[in-house]
């Protein structure tokens, strides 16, 4: 089946794929939260919706996901450095740890079976959304970062468990950084460009060591999906800005935790689908 013929057979699965998108972007502007997020497990549900197996639609998710972050990252480093918000100095240290996580959890997403991706995403969607419902921004574990030894190690991990799951890193280096007494606004700008340090050698990755599964949706090339890739990159970097707007008139607080109470939800259905 060509590409043409999946999308005129499976004309609501593309309008998913667009709403996805419209959605990843406007909560990417709306609430600083990365799409990734929102993305892995919308493609997770779809994918399975026309016969997909779970193991195979984590991966496949996982990947495009990573791809979708590469463009929309770089709309999103260039939105915080005219504020002064990307401390490359932080990068500058932390780049080349980052990058070996993300080349180790990457290589890993190519050989271990799906059901690992999704209990994983599982248990940091539901810390993710746990985080956003009882944790304010103010309250800071530590005074500064720790040393050399400790920042190894959380930029590794960042890099790691963030190309495993198909995140762009916001999610874990945004909390974490906050913990030592990070200031946000620098944490969500920083973790734009750690997304792209994350998104683009782990999608190479995936997509040249990546062995398709035999049940992955039409235009699966590796494990990266190009229809999800096509259909959701533009709305996402058209909508982010509607996002933004949409901030100043809304009361972002209070979206925030619905949000988070549709994410603890989506993480312990994701869970469940595993052990139940």
């Amino acid at each position: 089946m060509s590409i043409l013929d999946f999308i005129t057979n499976n004309f609501l699965t593309f309008l998913a794929l667009v709403g996805t998108g419209v959605f990843a972007g406007v909560l990417a502007g709306l609430l600083g939260v990365g799409g990734g997020i929102v993305i892995v497990p919308v493609l997770f549900f779809l994918f399975q919706g026309f016969g997909v197996s779970p193991e195979s639609a984590m991966v496949v998710a996982t990947a495009t996901s990573l791809a979708t972050i590469v463009p929309t990252s770089i709309s999103s480093i260039r939105s915080h450095n005219k504020k002064g918000n990307v401390d490359f100095n932080l990068l500058k240290h932390w780049a080349i740890f980052i990058l070996f996580g993300v080349l180790a959890g990457s290589w890993l997403v190519t050989r271990v079976d799906g059901t690992l991706l999704t209990m994983l995403f599982g248990i940091i969607a539901t810390l993710s959304a746990l985080n956003m419902l009882f944790r304010t921004g103010k309250c800071a574990l530590f005074n500064q970062l720790p040393g050399t030894l400790g920042q190894t190690a959380m930029g590794t991990s960042i890099g790691f468990f963030s190309s495993m799951v198909g995140i762009g890193g916001g999610t874990i280096s945004v909390p974490l950084l906050t913990l030592y007494n990070y200031p946000a606004h620098k944490a969500v700008g920083t973790a734009a460009a750690i997304g792209l340090i994350i998104s683009l050698p782990g999608a190479l990755t995936m997509l040249i060591l990546g062995s398709t599964p035999a049940d992955a949706p039409p235009g699966t090339f590796g494990l990266v999906n190009l229809v999800g890739f096509i259909c959701i990159v533009p709305l996402t970097v058209l909508f982010a800005p509607v996002g933004a707007s949409l901030a100043a008139k809304l009361d972002a607080k209070k979206l925030k935790q619905v949000f988070a109470v549709v994410l603890l939800i989506t993480g312990l259905r994701m869970l469940a689908q595993l052990f139940l």
